[in-house]
């Protein structure tokens, strides 16, 4: 799932420290990134979710490799959005696995361990550091792990493992990851020539 990288829309918590172009452009290359990873990972098909819709230029020239299907995420808010995206792989999929774009180190690896997973639990999960998540894979889609969901928040990933428990579903835990929400999250991209 991602948004479209444009100034002002995408990254805008980066954009004290980048500004509106360079957090976009900050934004097109994690997005690329995450495309190139989910393609790399050969688990089956990749839908790229866009929002506001799936005609921004950088995710027509990503649709050019046959193996991506692009898709809008449509209306909602973020809990909606994924439920939706999951109803729809779940359709013709044992399981599905959802990632953004903003985890650097969510590579083909990560990916190939969380579908591993999924053979023996009914959700998998790549906590992220801001106590929310990075990745969730599932293999039905639960309306209680999206509704009424603070996100963005340091709750998220707490409020999960504990509707979790009440569904009395079994999940695992990936080592956690850092996403790259705010200024103080740059330093993650060491090395990488992104920032």
């Amino acid at each position: 799932m991602a948004k479209a990288p444009v100034a002002g829309l995408a990254k805008t918590r980066l954009i004290p420290a980048l500004g509106a172009e360079g957090a976009a452009a900050l934004a097109a290359r994690m997005l690329a990134h995450a495309v190139r990873e989910a393609l790399a990972a050969g688990l089956g098909p990749v839908t790229l979710c866009g929002a506001p819709d799936v005609s921004h230029p950088a995710f027509t020239a990503l649709a050019t490799d046959p193996r991506l299907s692009l898709h809008p995420q449509g209306e909602g808010d973020l809990g909606a959005r994924m439920r939706r995206a999951f109803e729809r792989a779940l359709a013709s999929c044992d399981s599905a696995v959802l990632i953004g774009t903003d985890a650097p180190d969510l590579d083909a690896a990560v990916l190939r361990a969380a579908a591993d997973a999924l053979a023996t639990h009914d959700a998998v999960f790549a906590p992220a550091h801001d106590g929310g998540y990075a990745l969730i894979g599932l293999r039905r889609a639960e309306s209680r792990l999206f509704d009424a969901m603070p996100w963005s928040t340091s709750q998220v990933m707490a409020i999960t493992r504990e509707r979790l428990r009440e569904g009395g579903l079994r999940w695992h835990e990936l080592p956690p990851l850092h996403d790259i929400d705010e200024p103080a999250d740059l330093v993650h991209l060491a090395g990488r020539g992104w920032a």
